[in-house]
């Protein structure tokens, strides 16, 4: 009887013991905080992109790993609450996407959890890690080139409109590198003799403004800045540019697929496809300070060979070329 006894509290032990243990294994299961500047719906082919980069390192959202989605809409003052949201929870890795916006929110909410960012600035020169190759402190990211790449989009604009003297260049001041933006853009001004008029929007009313503004002063041509707010209005901005009938280039290859004229820029998708994958490999237990700063190499250049009018929006005819820097 005393075996019988033993096995049958052994049994009952057992069967308390296993919830406790498998409650244990879905505990442990990693958590990535991820902080976009942008919208969901927008970026569901990055999202997608971003998880075939931890697909490379063995995660599978859902089954070895769990992603807590947070998203500003473009909305940049909402940022910090939500960056100290997911540190309270708290999360394995932040993950920050969108630009620099999302990656300075990160940086100010924790100097301890991890952080894989992107940015279209050069993140030395902004404070997010102390150098490339030896990023240091809690961060390190990609790097996506969109902000360096703002006179040569302008040198494109004014190769496929020669005849334009004057153009005007829509850029956000609600974003911290605007100010970078507009310094390289007037270099690039000077360079090529034209008159550039400097519109600024952050508001859905004030891109309206900005367009009414290009037509009542017959501005020519119209250059796009690259920025998140910009991203999450995506299809206003082209519906804009063809009701007013103004040439305008853009720094991502989906405006030219939403009808858009055409765009200058690096690969996003592979972009967050590599910060999907340097997130993995925190994951794995590689600290951010020795994972070098990755910069994006390959643009592409895209152009809409529809004529400018409103079905151009549909189906476009898109002439794609991705040199190399």
């Amino acid at each position: 009887m005393s075996s019988r006894r033993q096995f049958i509290t052994l049994l009952g032990s057992a069967a308390v013991a296993w919830p406790l243990a498998a409650r244990a294994q879905q505990q442990v299961m990693p958590v990535i905080g991820y902080l976009s500047s942008r919208s969901p719906d927008e970026t569901a082919h990055l999202v997608a992109a971003f998880r075939r980069g931890l697909g490379e390192n063995g995660f599978v959202e859902g089954q070895s790993v769990t992603i807590e989605y947070r998203w500003a809409l473009g909305q940049y003052d909402r940022l910090p609450a939500m960056a100290l949201e997911l540190v309270r929870q708290p999360v394995t890795v932040l993950t920050t996407t969108g630009g620099d916006p999302s990656a300075f929110a990160a940086k100010a909410a924790t100097s301890t959890i991890p952080i894989v960012f992107t940015t279209g600035d050069d993140p030395v020169k902004q404070g997010l890690v102390a150098s490339y190759n030896r990023p240091g402190g809690n961060a390190t990211g990609v790097r996506l080139l969109t902000d360096p790449a703002e006179p040569k989009r302008l040198a494109l604009l004014r190769e496929l409109v020669p005849q334009a003297t004057t153009v005007a260049v829509l850029l956000n001041p609600a974003r911290s590198g605007s100010a970078s933006q507009l310094s390289d853009l007037q270099e690039a001004v000077r360079t090529l003799n034209l008159h550039v008029h400097i519109l600024r929007a952050s508001t859905d009313r004030e891109i309206e403004s900005a367009f009414e503004a290009v037509a009542a002063q017959g501005i020519q041509a119209l250059a796009v800045a690259g920025d998140p707010f910009f991203d999450t209005r995506r299809e206003k901005l082209v519906a804009l540019a063809q009701r007013h009938a103004v040439p305008t280039i853009y720094h991502f290859r989906e405006y030219a697929e939403a009808g858009g004229l055409m765009s200058y820029g690096i690969d996003a998708s592979e972009a967050y496809r590599l910060v999907g994958f340097y997130t993995g490999r925190v994951l794995k237990g590689v600290k951010p300070a020795d994972l070098p700063v990755i910069e994006t190499v390959k643009f592409q250049f895209v152009i809409n060979l529809k004529p400018l009018s409103p079905s151009a929006s549909r189906s476009p005819t898109i002439c794609s070329h991705s040199p190399t820097r």
